[in-house]
Order: C-alpha cells, then structure tokens, then sequence
C-alpha cells in the first residue's frame, strides 16, 4: 500500500523538528526531501526557510560534527574532512571547523589511540607492530607526519 504523500509544510515542520533536536546536515536533508517525492522547487522552499529561520546552518553542524568525531569516535582532520565532504558541506566550512581543533589536545587523542592499540598487539616484532599502528592510525584519518611523531614518542618510552 503506497504511504499518503507528504505535504510541504508537514515536511517543513517535521524536518524543523529535526534540526531542533540535533545539527543536520543540508544533503542529509534535501536526501530525505527526495525521498518523501516532494518536488525540487518545494524542496528548494523548505531547505531556504529552515536556513532562514536558523534550523539549518552548514557552517555550524560542520563545527559540531568535527567535535564530536574528534572526541567521541577519535577520528583525525582527513576522515573528518571527508566525511564531511561526502555530506555536502562547503570546503570552507570544513576548513573552519577543522581550525578549530587545538593541536596539543590533537596530539594527545593520537597518542591515546596508538598506546591502547599497542596494548594489542603486544608480542609481535617491533616492526610488525611499528606498521599495524601506522595502518590504525591511517584508518582513523591522521595525518601521517603526525603519527610518524607519536610512534617515535611510543617507542621512544617504552
């Protein structure tokens, strides 16, 4: 049974609601607005109004998606960035936001990240060992300058 089609001020409103709960991003949104088969120039309407009323702002959910990658899932400026990229955001937005992160607090959620990883590798050669932390910390979007620093600091304590 086909759902009922969705008006453009339920859509309004329920996408306000949204926003109000959580930062979101304007492709997330126009995403969903396709999916509920309104037409480009409702959907146009919608995203204008939310940016109007200050429910939608790229600039601003950049700067909080990078806080929260960086602190909660630990990821480093290039994941972010793309994953930021991959959402529609403007590359100046995504340069704002990644500014934003203090280096000495950057440095320290590396570091954190490679010493528990290296709790879990122990036993293996220094070399082994020395390439899964740089393939870790590649994956998790470090910059590798970065993480060829925090690996000399590791080794260098241990």
């Amino acid at each position: 049974m086909p759902r009922k089609p969705i008006t453009p001020d339920n859509a309004f409103l329920r996408l306000a609601t949204l926003c109000a709960r959580s930062e979101q991003a304007e492709g997330d949104l126009r995403r969903k607005l396709h999916d509920w088969a309104l037409q480009p120039s409702d959907a146009d309407a919608i995203i204008d109004r939310l940016k109007h009323e200050r429910y939608l702002d790229n600039e601003r959910y950049a700067r909080a998606y990078c806080r929260d990658k960086l602190r909660f899932n630990g990821w480093g400026r290039i994941k972010i960035g793309y994953m930021l990229r991959g959402k529609g955001i403007e590359q100046e937005h995504i340069d704002a936001a990644l500014a934003e992160i203090n280096d000495e607090q950057y440095a320290a959620i590396l570091d954190d990240a490679l010493t528990a990883k290296a709790k879990t590798l122990s036993g293996k050669p220094a070399e082994q060992m020395r390439a899964a932390l740089l393939r870790f910390a590649s994956s998790r979007g470090f910059e590798p300058s970065l993480i060829y620093r925090a690996l000399e600091r590791l080794t260098s304590t241990e």
